[in-house]
């Protein structure tokens, strides 16, 4: 752990959780200030749905909800980058306090509820960015919408032309009714919409698709099914857990929301193996949820994953974790 990041841990643990989320983003928002945290990463690129990531360690949706840090995130070693949840109109999400770190088991639980500024506002803010690697945008639905599947075709058409991939979320556990949208038939239809929008704006955009670990074996063999005849371009594997593990001790267990961190990685590392198998291996899989070291992330890639993404991790381990991840999954890739 560097002497800054362990100054700034510190300053940040002592906030409530969602004023240091702010206040990190804010910071990462200078990229001057990114590269003084920034680490040394392998080169070590790969190649998913056709986009070249520089390495194969991404960020995960839920820092930078607003597109305003890009520059300085990737300036930190990611070699990509997810922006979001973005919704098509703006709205504030859940109620405060909605943010919770579970101290004694290396976990978050929040219930954010997609709190966004909006599709348009997201985009102002992309214009802003030189944006020096690859860009995506997670895509979610308004809370109060009548037709959720609109909602990822309008952000689509809004974001799409400015991002290098969209991934949809079906699995945020914080907007009722919305996890739901994982049914065969629900899928059929949110991407048939979006193709559309693909075609009449001429976008090249690869479509991944975010799903809940908290699925049954019916279900990862129906959403396979159905990725797989619906050309999704990629799985993202997984989303935080409503699940309450009983090895949780710290104070806020019992609060209601997405539970990530140390805890989600084997629920979500055996589900990204089930899905693996369900695939065939015929769709690129990004491996998220529970990475804390370098060992874990080769182990989502021993589990069929072609690259990762973590959020949580960083604020436990902070920009250290992006190059000793990375060096994992190099020496992993040698073995294989």
């Amino acid at each position: 752990m560097s002497m800054l990041f362990a100054i700034a841990r510190r300053v940040l643990f002592g906030m409530d959780p969602e004023r240091a989320h702010d206040l990190t983003v804010r910071a990462l928002s200078h990229p001057a200030l990114a590269r003084m945290a920034a680490v040394k990463v392998p080169d070590n690129s790969v190649e998913i749905a056709g986009l070249r990531l520089r390495t194969p360690v991404g960020l995960a949706a839920g820092l930078d909800k607003n597109a305003i840090a890009v520059d300085g995130l990737l300036a930190l070693g990611f070699g990509f980058v997810e922006i979001g949840g973005v919704t098509p109109k703006p709205q504030p999400g859940n109620p405060r306090p909605r943010a919770f770190r579970l101290m004694q088991d290396r976990a978050v639980i929040n219930r954010y509820g997609l709190n966004s500024d909006g599709a348009e506002a997201v985009v102002r803010n992309l214009e802003r960015q030189r944006r020096a690697g690859i860009v995506g945008v997670n895509l979610g639905a308004n809370k109060d919408s009548v037709d959720r599947t609109a909602d990822y075709a309008e952000c689509l058409r809004i974001v799409g032309p400015h991002v290098d991939y969209a991934t949809i979320n079906v699995s945020s556990p914080n907007t009722p009714g919305l996890r739901a949208l994982q049914d065969g038939a629900a899928l059929t239809e949110i991407f048939k919409r979006l193709n559309q929008v693909r075609d009449q704006g001429k976008l090249s955009t690869p479509l991944f698709l975010k799903v809940a670990p908290d699925l049954t074996p019916e279900d990862i063999t129906d959403i396979s099914r159905v990725s797989l005849d619906l050309g999704i371009d990629g799985l993202v594997i997984a989303n935080t857990t409503i699940a309450r593990p009983d090895s949780l001790s710290s104070e806020h267990r019992d609060e209601a929301g997405g539970l990530s961190g140390a805890p989600l990685m084997a629920a979500s590392t055996e589900v990204l193996a089930r899905f693996r198998d369900a695939t065939e291996g015929k769709m690129p899989l990004i491996g998220v949820g529970g990475i804390m070291s370098g060992a874990d992330a080769a182990a989502k890639i021993r589990a069929g994953a072609t690259a990762v993404q973590f959020y949580s991790g960083m604020i436990w381990r902070g920009p250290a974790l992006i190059a000793e991840a990375a060096e994992a999954i190099a020496a992993e890739q040698k073995r294989q």
